[in-house]
Parts: structure tokens; sequence; C-alpha cells
């Protein structure tokens, strides 16, 4: 189980807003640090790799693809660093200099755009086109889309995440239903039918659709709707797309259906750590409920006292033909844009992205899913029925992420806390709080630039 990765993610989401305020106004200088530095040539070079990860099995994991790289260039010698949080690895880009690491990898999406428009992170673009690597070709394009920001390609995935349902077999057995949903009506049908009542209380709940549950974020409900976010001016449009009013309208049914706002959170308040045999999906608590691939490790490890199994996790009933999409995220790596070494440099991060075998052993090792359209496809992958749907919900076409925005993830952090107002019965009129929240979000942007 990936519970320091997804630990770090989960701050960062909170956190991504304020770690970046200072970078675009903190890169001195103007130059990049240039890339000739003799490796093509053969000339000995040692590069510095920082990354994030912290468990036994994912240093490992680095560690076996670094000295593939090594055994691969022995020329290039790579000096790996790692559970480096994003604070100091920022620190480090903005002030440059020897200590500052070539080679970056991040848990944090949402910084994409920061990365990108303050430039410290290189635009690998001109790379890519030197070695013909076409990145629609090998990236899905969901993972593509939260590497880049307005045209910079400044990341490239490093493995991802994928969104789906976990769904307890035992209990749709017990409740006489035959296959996990596929759209929101069949969906809202069965967490109904699943609910068990005790007292003021749940003996069992279906779903736990408020906005504080675990991974039932409005960014991952809204994985299911396909929004923009931003029209093509940069300005929010969820005052004015349809399918942003539709999902808010719809987690406010099901919070109602369920038993209300309040009775949820003070069942919810009982639950036990995400990231533990005490989470309430694997204690029953829920029978349903959106999570990622990661799961599957955790509850191979924990083993409920019940039947479960994976799906894709339901679209609205006017996007069914869109079933088998989910939210992706992941994590992104990139080079300094002050590296003095930033050929050998590139050689690494081309081949911990796009060496189909490099890919694959990482996505083994650590359980996450594969970020190449080769890789995913790879007989070298190990991918039971359940982590198979990660694997397919990763290669459909329909599925999408948040974009990438110059403030990080403000705008999803603003969008959360109209969820929070609204689901609650504090914001009764829809139309007006994603209309005050889209000026919300403009002006945060504006004083991002």
């Amino acid at each position: 189980m990936d519970t320091t990765r997804r630990t770090h993610r989960a701050l960062a989401a909170l956190t991504g807003t304020a770690c970046l305020a200072l970078l675009a106004t903190a890169c001195t200088g103007t130059n990049s640090g240039g890339g000739q530095d003799g490796s093509a040539a053969g000339q000995d070079v040692t590069i510095t790799f920082w990354h994030g990860w912290s468990q036994d099995n994912e240093v490992k994991a680095i560690a076996d693809n670094v000295a593939a790289f090594e055994k691969l260039h022995p020329n290039i010698h790579v000096k790996v660093v790692g559970n480096i949080a994003d604070d100091k690895s920022e620190q480090a880009l903005r002030a440059g200099g020897d200590e500052a690491p070539d080679v970056v990898s991040s848990f944090t999406t949402d910084n994409v755009g920061k990365f990108c428009s303050a430039g410290v992170w290189a635009d690998l673009k001109p790379m890519l086109q030197k070695d013909g690597i076409d990145p629609a070709k090998t990236f899905p394009a969901a993972m593509l889309q939260y590497s880049q920001f307005q045209g910079n390609q400044c990341s490239l995935p490093l493995l991802g995440d994928a969104y789906g349902l976990y769904y307890n077999k035992t209990a749709f057995a017990a409740a006489g239903i035959t296959a996990p949903p596929k759209t929101f009506g069949e969906f809202e049908a069965d967490a109904v039918k699943l609910t068990q009542a005790d007292g003021d209380g749940y003996k069992q709940l279906g779903f736990m659709p408020n906005y504080h549950g675990y991974e039932s974020t409005p960014s991952h409900f809204l994985g299911q709707y396909g929004p923009g976010y931003f029209a093509a001016d940069g300005t929010s449009d969820i005052a004015t797309d349809p399918k942003v009013a539709a999902m808010y309208t719809w987690q406010k049914g099901l919070v109602d259906k369920l038993g209300g706002f309040d009775k949820l959170e003070k069942y919810r308040t009982g639950f036990g750590d995400e990231f533990s045999a005490k989470n309430p999906f694997t204690t029953g608590q829920v029978a349903m409920s959106i999570d990622g691939e990661w799961r599957t490790a955790s509850l191979a490890e924990d083993k409920p006292e019940f039947e479960w199994a994976t799906a894709p996790f339901p679209v609205p009933d006017d996007q069914a033909a869109s079933y088998g999409r989910g939210y992706q995220t992941g994590t992104i790596v990139g080079i300094a844009r002050t590296s003095k070494k930033q050929t050998a440099s590139w050689e690494l991060v081309k081949y911990l992205t796009t060496d189909t075998d490099a890919v694959v052993s990482f996505a083994n090792a650590i359980h996450n899913v594969p970020s190449t359209f080769a890789a995913l496809d790879s007989p070298k992958l190990d991918a039971d029925a359940n982590f198979r749907t990660f694997i397919d919900i990763a290669k459909n076409p329909h599925s999408n992420t948040t974009p990438a925005s110059i403030n990080g993830g403000a705008y999803q952090v603003s969008m959360q806390n109209l969820g929070y107002e609204f689901e609650s019965g504090r914001q009764s009129d829809l139309k007006a709080g994603l209309a005050a929240t889209a000026k919300e979000i403009d002006a945060a942007v504006q004083q991002a630039k």
C-alpha cells in the first residue's frame, strides 16, 4: 500500500496553493541551465535526482530503476535523494546553485501550472521532438494534460492514479443487487437499498457522499461528467457549464436521500483512518466507495470479512455511453531549468517515463497505474481483475483530470468550499454560489499572474 505517497498527495492538494505562492517572483535570472554536459559524447556526468517516496518498497523500486538506467548509460551516475517534500525541492529550485537537484519528481500535479509558468522546470518539448517521441501517442490524454500548462510540457507522467468504484459483493448479494451500477440513477437506488438504519445512525451506509468523506471530492465526482473548468480565455466557466451544476445537484440529492447532511456527518466522524485497516469500506461501515487503485493492495493485505470487487464509477444517466471513465492524477517528473546537466538529466527522465520495462517494473513494485500506453498493455504488468479496472480507466479516452492552473489547485479548493456550503444547506442558491465562486477563482488567478 502506497500510504506515504497518498498522504503526501492529500496534504499537497490542501497546501499546494500556498507552497508555491512566491515561485513566480522568486526565480532569479532568465537563462536556462543549458544541456551540453558532455554526456552524449561519453563524458562522465553525475546528476542529482530528488523524489518524495519513502516506503522501503518504493525506495527499492526507484533504486532498481536507476541501477538499470546506469547499466545502459555507464557514464551517467545518479545521486538519488528520497523523501523530499515539495516545499524543500521548491526552495532548492528557486535558489539554484550546485546544491539544487537536476531531476525532480513531485506528487502534486496541481502545481504543474506554477512550475511551468514560473520557469523553474525546463520545457521538455524540444527534447521529446529531438528524440522523436510523440507525447499524444505515448501517454494517455488525461496524464498528458496534467503534466503541461499552456503548451509548456515542463513535466512528464511518472505512474498515475485512477479512481473507480469499490463495492461489497457480500452486501450486494444480501440486498439482491446482481451487478455494480453503471449510471447515477442505478447508483442512487443501490445506495439507498444498501443502507441499513440503526437508531438515529446506520448499521451500514450504502455510500458516503459528503465532501469530507474520503475521496468524495467535487473534482473526483466531476471526473464522471467531463467538465472543462476553464473557458478558452482562461476564465472559470463553472457558473455556465451545466455539468458542474448537475454534479452539485446530484450530490446534494444523494445526501438527502441517504438521511441528510447532519446524520451523515455524525456517522462519518466514527470512521477510522483512511489509510489503515479501519477505513470505513474495509470495516463494512460503507458498502460502496470511490477510491484509487492503491486500495486493491491494502484490501488484499487487510482481508476484510466480506467479498469485494471493483468497477468504474458510475456516470450521469445522460452520459451512459461514457461508462468506464474516471478521474486521473499521478506523479510527475521534470528537469530543473537551471541544471547544467540537462542532456544527462533528459536521458534519465526519458528512461523513467517512456521505457516500457522501467515503467512496468515501477508500477508493479508500488502498485500504481502505468503511465504509458505501451506499459498499460504490457504482458509483464501485474494486474488481477480488480486492478485491471483501473488499467482500463486509465486507457479510457473519456477519462479526465483537473487542468493545471497558474495558482495550483486553488480553484479546486474554492469549489470544495462551495460544496461544503451547498451540501449543508448554508448556501441554498446554487446558481448564485457558482457565480460567486467563479469570480473568486478568476480573481485568484489574476492575482497570481
